[in-house]
Formats: structure tokens, sequence, C-alpha cells
């Protein structure tokens, strides 16, 4: 049986409130049951890693929790192989996996998540990823990174921030779920979980449930897109 513990938001701000916020008790829920103290945060997905650093301490001080930036750290694998929690926060996808990547991260966050246990919270492309791949990411390869394949903490991929298809709309460009059918046209591709904005995964051992604001949308090749309610069990796609 799997030992992993995820929590995996399509973003960290919605649209009448401030970071965080929508996710605010899910978050603390999930620390206080793992009995975290301190949370280590990956802000590679900026350029402004003090800035955003601060801006995440700030909300999990006022919830009790401590939290350091890996940036600081002179042995970024040490602080990994140390940490009670890890968040590794939104941005620029393409920008976060290579800082993984960089800093050889990779297997000590999949060891310590997979192995130890250790909780994991994700937030947009910290979400990217915490999944199979970042091709069904929506962001610009404004750097690339060695690899497309990402942490693999769950067989599948996520698409957050997923928008449906406005019918009213004049523009003539792919909707998103073109562009993900398009990426199922490759052969042997994942199934794609379209995570709308304030949705969440929660992924505890082999169980995995839909939580949050809104429903999701599933992607599988050869099969039509299906919708799934809020509180929709999803552990079949851990399988």
């Amino acid at each position: 049986m799997s030992v992993r513990n995820l929590l995996l938001l399509s973003n960290s701000t919605i649209h009448g409130s401030g970071y965080l916020e929508w996710a605010a008790q899910h978050i603390q829920d999930f620390l206080k049951s793992k009995e975290v103290k301190k949370v280590l945060f990956v802000p590679y997905a900026l350029r402004t890693m003090d800035n955003y650093t601060e801006t995440a301490r700030k909300k999990f001080t006022s919830w009790g929790f401590e939290l350091d930036g890996i940036h600081t750290s002179v042995d970024p694998v040490a602080a990994v192989n140390n940490a009670e929690a890890i968040f590794i926060g939104g941005g620029n996808t393409f920008q976060l996996l290579k800082g993984l990547y960089d800093n050889k991260l990779i297997e000590p966050i999949r060891k310590r998540v997979l192995q130890d246990g250790v909780p994991y919270i994700g937030s947009s492309a910290g979400t990217n990823v915490s999944t199979v791949s970042i091709n069904t990411t929506n962001d610009m390869p404004i750097v690339f990174p060695p690899s497309f394949d990402a942490l693999a903490l769950v067989p599948f991929n996520i698409n957050p921030h997923y928008i449906d298809a406005n019918p009213g709309s004049t523009h003539m460009g792919e909707t998103r779920e073109e562009r993900i059918n398009q990426y199922h046209e490759i052969p042997g591709t994942p199934p794609v979980l379209g995570l709308r904005e304030g949705a969440l995964l929660k992924v505890t051992g082999d169980l995995a449930l839909l939580m949050g604001l809104h429903p999701a949308r599933l992607f599988r090749p050869g099969k039509q897109p299906e919708e799934f309610p809020v509180a929709t069990d999803f552990s079949f796609l851990l399988k």
C-alpha cells in the first residue's frame, strides 16, 4: 500500500480572495493531521524567490506553521531529506521543473514522498510537476528543462486552471479540451484530470478524492471527456 500524502491544488488564488485563502482549511487540516510544524517551500517557479517565499511564509505563519525557502539552503537535497512537509508553489512550470533538475531534487523528493510518506502540497505549477510529465501545462517554455518528465507522484497528468470553452466566444484558437485531445493523439499518454480553479485532489495512499469548489473533467485516450462532481473518488486513476 502506498504511503503518499498529497494535496494538489489547481491554483493558489481565486477571484475575490487572497493567497491560498480558498484552500486554507484544507491545507491546515492536511498538515495538522500529520503533525507538521515546519514546511519546506520550493519557490523555483518564480524568479523573485525571496519575495515569493515571504508571501508564503506570512500565510503559513498565520496558520501556526514555520516555513523555510529551499533556495536559501546551501544543500537543497539535505533540505528535502530533512523536511517535515514539502510545498511547491505555482508560477512557470518549465522554470520550476528546470530548477528541480538543476538542484538534483527529482529523485530525493520522489523518495521522501513515495517511500517516507512526507506530505506534499502542490499549487498550479507545483501540481503539474507532481504528475507524470509537464506536457499538459498551460505555461510558455521560457526555459528548457532537460526533460518534461516530472516527479510522477501520481500515474496521470493534471491540467490546472482548466477552462471550459465559451460557446459565445469568437476566439478561433484551440480550446483547452482540444489541446488535451491533441496530447492524447500521442500513443501511450496517460489520463489528464482537468482541475478548475478552486478544485483540489487529495491523495492518501491509494485513495484520491476530489475536493474544493468545482467539479473536474477527466480525459482518457480514446474516450469522450467526462464530468465528475466534488467528492468523486478518483482512486481508479492510481491503478
